[in-house]
């Protein structure tokens, strides 16, 4: 009829998923992005397989996995790590509380090696059970199976798309090894980056380096073509369908068609340009929920005392944010979240009440059994080292004299003495709080919005 409007309805079902019509949509729009041929598979692979870069590649794969013809979906992790003991018993458990899982691992003649397993007749790798959907670092979350790959050049060589699920304080080293097998490539892979993290390099001048640059340094690959993900999730809650955001950061020549190709109903991803704040951010947040962690495990869960935690070192954040990036996003919105949710719940903060109660000790290192890498434990120590050089000097408001940044950061500096030099124990993060010489929360971030303390060498900048 002439005059009237169709109106093309998007392909939701009730449930709110998509349709794989709908996800087919998106694929091929992206595919042509790209300029992927007809017959040319869209080649996407995760490396790392902690708790967020295997539930990463798991939501890629239960979207766009069907297309075979399509796509491919992959995950790298280092062969050989063993199931030890404990974890084969609970991950038994774990499989005969979901029928849906046991149907699948019988289906898939899968199920008699966990047995044997539980059994202590047969001893599981971590790769093997990634196979089947299981994270070492997440066993009670089941994850759909996945294609597994052992061997980093098979993995990475010809990837479209290279998913960064290590740690910070791994990323360096593995990207430097793939440098070696992209040297024949003719153009260059997008690389998303969900490492939070950062180094302290203190030659020529004091600077930050976050796992993007490291990426870039250790591969060549320009950066526009890698961007960072992060938001205010948990891994296994954002797996088990809990409504997520997150917003990817970087250029805006692949920021913006990859938040369209990752949104899921479920899972919103916005897109942001500023890289650089919310990278540094997802290094910070990891370091003040350790003393998060500290104080409610301190406080028996005192809300009065958890919130003036949280006054205090988010304004430290901020100060520091403003150190590094002379217009830095707000702390507010999903970077306010983000920080919310990994003080209240996050593996950091975790860690910190477990310190704090004794259940485990600093001996024990910063990776731990069933959790992974605490990166909190190593950002403590990054950014005291940066934050302490007195080339960094900045003007105390109350003492009207030069000093080194940290400072202005009592808890950070608190944190380095427990953690770090081990002068301390974790009582001390109270006592930092209470200290009656401590300014209002305001005055630092008043002080950090002033750009009188910007520091563009901070990140490598004249």
């Amino acid at each position: 009829m002439v005059g009237s409007i169709e109106v093309m309805m998007p392909n939701v079902h009730s449930n709110g998923t998509i349709s794989s019509n709908g996800l087919e949509e998106k694929l091929d729009e992206f595919r042509r992005v790209l300029g992927k041929s007809d017959d040319d598979l869209l080649k996407i692979v995760g490396v790392g397989a902690g708790a967020w870069g295997s539930v990463f590649a798991a939501l890629l794969q239960d979207s766009y996995g069907r297309f075979r013809d399509k796509v491919q979906i992959r995950i790298w992790r280092r062969g050989g790590r063993r199931v030890d003991r404990a974890t084969a018993e609970h991950l038994f458990e774990v499989i005969n509380s979901r029928e849906d899982v046991l149907r699948r691992l019988i289906r898939r003649c899968a199920y008699l090696k966990y047995v044997e397993a539980r059994l202590g007749d047969r001893v599981l790798s971590a790769d093997e059970i990634l196979k089947d959907g299981f994270c070492l670092n997440m066993v009670d979350t089941p994850l759909s199976p996945m294609k597994v790959v052992t061997n980093l050049q098979e993995a990475v060589w010809d990837a479209d798309i290279v998913v960064n699920g290590l740690p910070s304080t791994e990323t360096r080293e593995v990207f430097e090894e793939i440098r070696n097998y992209w040297k024949e490539r003719i153009s260059p892979p997008i690389i998303i980056s969900l490492s939070k993290g950062i180094e302290a390099a203190l030659d020529p001048v004091p600077h930050i380096i976050t796992p993007t640059q490291m990426i870039s340094r250790a591969t060549g690959v320009p950066k526009e073509n890698i961007l960072y993900l992060g938001g205010p999730n948990i891994a296994s809650e954002i797996y088990n369908k809990e409504y997520a955001n997150a917003r990817i950061c970087g250029a805006e020549k692949w920021r913006i068609p990859l938040a369209k190709f990752l949104r899921q109903p479920h899972f919103i991803v916005w897109d942001n340009s500023d890289l650089v704040t919310h990278e540094v951010m997802g290094g910070l947040k990891n370091v003040y929920a350790i003393g998060a962690g500290m104080v409610a495990s301190l406080t028996n869960e005192s809300a009065t005392s958890k919130s003036v935690y949280f006054a205090h070192c988010t304004s430290e954040m901020i100060f520091i944010t403003h150190l590094l990036t002379e217009e830095p996003e707000k702390l507010a919105g999903p970077l306010l979240a983000d920080t919310y949710v990994t003080l209240l719940k996050g593996r950091n903060a975790w860690y910190g009440q477990m310190i704090a109660k004794g259940e485990l000790s600093l001996d024990m290192g910063d990776s731990i059994s069933g959790k992974g890498m605490i990166q909190g434990v190593s950002a403590v120590g990054a950014f005291f080292a940066l934050l302490s050089q007195s080339s960094l000097s900045v003007l105390h408001p109350n003492e009207k004299k030069p000093v080194a940044p940290v400072e202005l950061c009592p808890i950070l500096k608190t944190l380095y003495k427990i953690l770090i030099k081990r002068e301390q124990d974790s009582r001390a993060i109270l006592e930092a709080l209470r200290d009656e010489r401590l300014n209002d929360p305001r005055e630092r971030i008043e002080i950090a919005q002033s750009h009188a303390f910007y520091k563009p060498s901070l990140l490598g900048q004249p």
